[in-house]
């Protein structure tokens, strides 16, 4: 895997050394919670989770709620693509670590905990802990897609199932156990932690790129899809991936001068995965939809019925021979699951299949009446 940064998130050299770290960065501000409110409000510092909502909305809202927040660090990426938050895991994780403190004194938090995955990231991650006065805990998840969902992180880390809930109350108001819960991507707090030291600064971004290679790029935030390609040498795409498993697909020659953003919708998780010429464009959009039915809690009908019918559907569409009725179905099913989840997993796998639907038209026709003849095209591992 190759890493590309010289502007900040990944500039360190990889050590887990808190010395290193202060000589590279110096110490913490000692900004108190109004200061690193308004801070926040001024860089205009947004969720690198998916979302893109302003961090500062965030904090003022777990601020004033009732009881005392839990800050929860997000480094549970669900999807087997994206290695983002793993590298600044790896990279620099006391850089995550200053963003979990400086998030805690914003809303008042006396608990930080980070979630991650069982494995080396979650060993490194305690050995960081262990170098510092001040101590977030660290907290491991199962292994899923949904177990990266704020309301089954929260849930996890307060000692039950990693299964999503259904809540119309937000949880920076009042989570599971009544207690208002702010939940931040690895990458926002370590954002938030470069901010305060370097105000006025350039916003930045990671990005994975998945093609030939598995990069991940740190990039201006609003960085052109063309850009990012010629960056990753990925010159062969016939189309892209944009947001996340459940992003949307665009055509290259359109997405060329589309840029990286929130504003733009195409930033989402951070993941940008480039489908070369050579490969079956709906043999990849089958085999993602089957991985997110195989991926959900099967807690609601959306999830436990919607999306297996939608991935036997695209098989079919894929395979080249779909009975008649075939599209209409999978348009009418996407239509059923949309906003009927306990979470947003059926709503992203609705949203994905309808930009492929209309991203691959010609190649659709094609496989209506018989296969494409490429190669299929295989999900990363």
């Amino acid at each position: 895997m190759t890493v590309t940064s010289a502007l900040g998130l990944l500039a360190e050299p990889g050590s887990l050394d808190i010395g290193d770290h202060l000589a590279l960065h110096g110490p913490l501000p000692s900004h108190d919670a109004e200061a690193l409110l308004s801070l926040a409000e001024r860089e205009d510092l947004r969720g690198r989770g998916g979302a893109g909502f302003p961090l500062a909305r965030k904090l003022r809202t777990a601020a004033a709620a009732r009881g005392r927040p839990l800050v929860i660090a997000n480094a549970t990426e669900g999807e087997p693509a994206i290695r983002k938050d793993a590298t600044l895991l790896a990279v620099a994780p006391h850089l995550v670590l200053d963003g979990v403190v400086l998030a805690c004194r914003a809303v008042g938090a006396r608990e930080g905990v980070v979630a991650v995955h069982p494995g080396p990231g979650a060993t490194a991650l305690r050995a960081a802990v262990g170098q510092r006065s001040e101590r977030p805990q660290v907290h491991e998840v199962p292994r899923s897609y949904v177990a990266g969902e704020s309301s089954a992180l929260t849930r996890s880390v307060l000692g039950g199932p990693a299964l999503p809930v259904a809540g119309d109350v937000p949880l920076a108001v009042r989570g599971p156990g009544g207690r208002p819960v702010l939940v931040q991507n690895v990458e926002t707090l370590a954002a938030l932690a470069l901010h305060a030291r370097y105000p006025g600064r350039r916003p930045t971004t990671l990005l994975t790129v998945r093609g030939h290679d598995v990069q991940v790029l740190e990039l201006p935030m609003g960085a052109s899809i063309g850009s990012v390609l010629a960056l990753a040498h990925e010159h062969d795409a016939q189309a892209v991936l944009v947001g996340g498993y459940t992003g949307t697909w665009l055509p290259t020659p359109f997405a060329l001068d589309v840029p990286m953003s929130h504003a733009a919708g195409t930033l989402g998780a951070g993941l940008l995965l480039a489908l070369p010429h050579d490969v079956c464009t709906l043999t990849a959009v089958s085999a993602l939809t089957r991985y997110l039915a195989s991926q959900s809690a099967g807690q609601c009908g959306p999830c436990a019925n919607g999306l297996p019918a939608l991935a036997a559907c695209m098989e079919a569409l894929a395979a080249g021979n779909a009975p008649g009725g075939t599209l209409d179905r999978l348009l009418r099913l996407a239509g059923l699951v949309e906003g009927r989840g306990a979470c947003g997993l059926p709503d992203g796998v609705a949203s994905m299949l309808r930009s492929a639907l209309d991203c691959f038209a010609s190649d659709v026709e094609v496989h209506l009446s018989s296969g494409c003849g490429r190669a299929p095209a295989e999900l990363p591992a």
